[in-house]
């Protein structure tokens, strides 16, 4: 197809191309290089014919460098099934490896129910970073197996952990390429809301906080450092700035379950809040909408926002999608986070004679 300009070659492609594709942009289109390569790397594996401008071929030259810093989040239903919750979540992840992720990312409490009756019954026993024995959590050792089997890195969502004295944590693994634990979060600020007319929720009822912030390094030559936090903890921008006062984050990355009355109200908004703070990319990753079941189960049945997104460190979104179950692959460009804090330093203007941010 010849398309006439950018906007009627995204909207050709967002309604009618996938997979391999060849793409002729025309007219308009040269005056805006990066906003072409920044919408057809998003594509899965374009091949890309440009006519119409010279000053569209040195853009060619990042391609290779954006599909090296791919990222996957994956949305997808859980129910009570653990077995069935696990092999899910593998599937979701071999698609990432299949799409060439560099990263992926799992949403939270995604191998059993989001209920605070069910977080024991589905805990298990997590090792801690330098211990990569998963021989007790069936969850974690299904990820390391990936993270191996794929030489990839992978956040591992969330799952409940119950410990040797019997407190229970709402924790989330990550694998480096290798198969190593390279960080483990609790969540540290826990979900007990109680919004009128809307959702009530304690996770306090069961769950114990974490104590600790949360960071690991994937090398100047991928993403730099990466921050962890779990869904509430994204609502704490205490916690985002410590993160990137003392790791230097590139990327905030938040597992997270918002529902139907927080999610259309802050949960993009809050990602987005979180990117210009830290002038950095925010990555979410949600379970997807399960439909209200005919009969009851076990347990109370909580109805997951899904709208999994990655934020561009301006605050713009790069990728995102709805409720269904979902893959959503993105290229970062990581230039845009010294780009960012280079034009507006905001770390270099902090007033410390005035106010401070100190870690006790």
């Amino acid at each position: 197809r010849i398309l006439p300009s950018l906007e009627t070659a995204m909207r050709f492609c967002r309604g009618a191309l996938r997979g391999a594709t060849t793409l002729w942009l025309v007219g308009t289109v040269a005056a805006r290089p990066s906003t072409a390569l920044a919408f057809v790397s998003q594509r899965s594996n374009p091949h890309l014919l440009f006519l119409g401008g010279s000053r569209l071929l040195p853009h060619l030259r990042t391609m290779s460098s954006l599909s090296s810093h791919r990222v996957a989040l994956c949305q997808f239903c859980v129910g009570e099934d653990k077995e069935a919750n696990v092999e899910k979540a593998f599937s979701f992840i071999k698609r990432a490896a299949e799409q060439q992720a560099k990263l992926c990312v799992l949403p939270e409490i995604w191998n059993g129910p989001y209920a605070t009756a069910a977080f024991r019954e589905y805990g298990e026993t997590l090792p801690d970073v330098g211990s990569n024995d998963v021989s007790a959590s069936p969850s974690a050792r299904m990820l390391q197996t990936c993270a191996k089997q794929y030489s990839m890195w992978i956040v591992g969502g969330s799952v409940s952990e119950v410990t040797s004295d019997g407190k229970v944590y709402n924790t989330c693994l990550v694998f480096n390429p290798a198969g190593e634990i390279v960080a483990k979060h609790r969540k540290l600020h826990l979900f007990d809301i109680d919004v009128p007319g809307g959702v009530t929720f304690r996770e306090s009822d069961t769950l114990t906080p974490g104590q600790s912030l949360s960071a690991f390094d994937t090398g100047d030559d991928l993403f730099g450092s990466i921050g962890i936090g779990i869904c509430y903890d994204i609502r704490f921008p205490e916690y985002a700035l410590l993160l990137h006062k003392k790791h230097r984050c590139k990327l905030l990355i938040y597992p997270g379950a918002f529902n139907l009355t927080t999610g259309p109200a802050h949960w993009e908004l809050l990602q987005r809040a979180r990117a210009v703070d830290g002038q950095c990319f925010v990555l979410t990753a949600s379970p997807a909408r399960s439909p209200q079941p005919d009969t009851a189960g076990r347990y109370p049945h909580y109805t997951a926002w899904g709208h999994s997104t990655i934020v561009a460190p301006w605050g713009d979104i790069v990728a995102t999608t709805g409720e269904a179950e979902a893959l959503v692959v993105a290229d970062l460009d990581m230039a845009k986070v010294d780009e960012m804090r280079q034009s507006i330093p905001t770390s270099l203007q902090k007033r410390t004679d005035v106010y401070q941010l100190d870690q006790p």
